[in-house]
């Protein structure tokens, strides 16, 4: 048996082992994920990666996103220092504990909402960008329109309980590679594990970064109503992918799955640049193993998601916009539709 060969059966029982996984657990919410050759665009494996579910704190990258276009734009600063209002400083945990009347450094801000996952700097962000939180949900879903995530909707800067707040795997992938890709000068922030504030250190979420060879960011999530969702991105010899899990029942168990998927990911593009220098068409070993557990879901290679252009008008409905507008509505009653327990209950986001 060639190398290649050998290569390709390491790949199919990894990804046997992560899709397995999925099939097997019970979560508070629908499961899935999605991997991505940022090289190439291919989707190297995808599970349900078009169901919607709740995003929890990966919310956050899209206010991290309005964050970073108001920094490149200079509308605001690093430096800059934010008002925390009562609504902010009243946001459940996880948060940093900031009091009305406060001020926090927009930096402090990135840093709080990547590490903690702090739902009141991001409303501190959120009200400072958009006026208010409301204002600033509009803008995200303005901006989830022009990026092509036509299954999102946001309806806070947090990712708390919310049955308006709902997305997927596959956009909230294309949200984590478009931070890359149009603020890479920011794109350091989501490898922070741990930051000072006010004299105190607080520690990050992802200690999956702490494990994973190449892990360089991006972000973790929790409600019980969505169960443990992780973003990632890793590189190894100049290759980028990234991943994204929603619906673990433990961190650990969603850790090791997106370890899982990210081992298979590389091994799956190493291959394919194997057999492409041999002038043989790479072989879909994703795709034969979930065919194999159908109904789950199709993994055959595809394209990434195209963003939509940049030039449409920020409040203009593009048919992006009217086909999210009809999907919110139809899904809406889905999410509200689930078992959970009241908001209060169910913990904050993580």
């Amino acid at each position: 048996m060639n190398s290649e060969s050998l290569s390709l059966n390491r790949l199919g029982a990894l990804w046997m082992v992560a899709l397995l996984w999925l099939v097997a657990s019970v979560a508070h919410a629908g499961q899935a994920a999605i991997v991505v050759d940022a090289t190439t665009g291919r989707v190297l494996g995808q599970v349900n990666a078009d169901e919607q579910n709740y995003p929890a704190s990966l919310t956050k990258m899209m206010t991290l996103y309005l964050t970073f276009r108001e920094l490149k734009a200079g509308r605001l600063t690093l430096e800059d220092n934010l008002p925390v209002s009562r609504w902010a400083s009243n946001r459940e945990p996880s948060k940093l504990g900031l009091r009305p009347g406060q001020n926090i450094s927009v930096q402090d801000c990135i840093l709080a909402m990547v590490t903690k996952s702090a739902n009141d700097a991001a409303s501190v962000a959120a009200e400072s960008i958009g006026g208010s939180e409301a204002g600033f949900a509009d803008m995200m879903n303005a901006q989830a329109a022009l990026l092509g995530m036509a299954s999102t909707h946001f309806d806070n800067a947090s990712g708390l309980p919310d049955p308006k707040n709902f997305s997927t795997a596959r956009d909230l992938l294309t949200l984590a590679m478009a931070l890359y890709r149009d603020f890479p000068q920011y794109a350091h922030y989501f490898s922070t594990t741990e930051f000072t504030f006010q004299g105190r250190v607080v520690h990050g979420h992802n200690h999956l970064m702490e494990r994973y060879e190449g892990m360089d960011g991006l972000k973790t999530g929790y409600i019980a109503a969505s169960g443990f969702n992780l973003a990632s991105t890793a590189v190894r010899d100049g290759h980028r992918l990234f991943a994204v899990v929603l619906g673990g029942r433990t961190a650990a168990k969603r850790d090791r799955l997106m370890a899982s998927l990210l081992d298979a990911g590389f091994e799956q593009s190493e291959a394919a640049a194997a057999l492409a220098a041999t002038g043989q068409p790479a072989t879909g070993v994703a795709h034969r193993v979930l065919a194999a557990l159908s109904p789950i879901a199709n993994a055959e290679a595809d394209p990434a998601p195209a963003a939509a252009t940049r030039h449409a008008k920020r409040h203009g409905k593009t048919a992006t916009a009217r086909r999210s507008s009809h999907r919110a509505s139809h899904h809406r009653v889905k999410l509200a539709d689930r078992k959970s327990k009241p908001a209060a209950a169910r913990g904050g986001d993580d």
